[in-house]
C-alpha cells in the first residue's frame, strides 16, 4: 500500500474527518506495525458516517484493530 494512495483515500467529505484521519496518517502510520496499517487501510474503506460516529464516541468500531487507531485518533484531539 502506498502513502501517496492511502493520503488520497483519507481525504474525506469532511474538513474534521480529513484533518483527523490525515492527522493520524502523517503522526502515526509509519510507526505502526504492519497490522495497524493494514486495519488503516481497510478503516478507510467504511462509510463517512460511521467514522465520524465512532471517532466523536457515539458507537464502537466493529472491529478492535480499527476502535485502537479510533481511540488513539480520539487521544491524540481529546475527543
Amino acid at each position: 500500500m502506498s502513502l501517496s494512495r492511502l493520503r488520497w483515500r483519507a481525504r474525506r467529505g469532511t474538513r474534521e474527518l480529513d484533518a483527523l484521519l490525515g492527522g493520524w496518517l502523517d503522526e502515526r502510520f509509519a510507526g505502526a506495525d504492519p497490522a495497524t496499517q493494514q486495519a488503516f487501510d481497510e478503516l478507510l474503506d467504511t462509510q463517512d458516517p460511521d467514522l465520524w460516529d465512532w471517532i466523536m464516541g457515539h458507537a464502537p468500531a466493529p472491529r478492535a484493530d480499527w476502535q485502537a487507531i479510533i481511540d488513539d485518533i480520539r487521544a491524540r484531539h481529546r475527543l
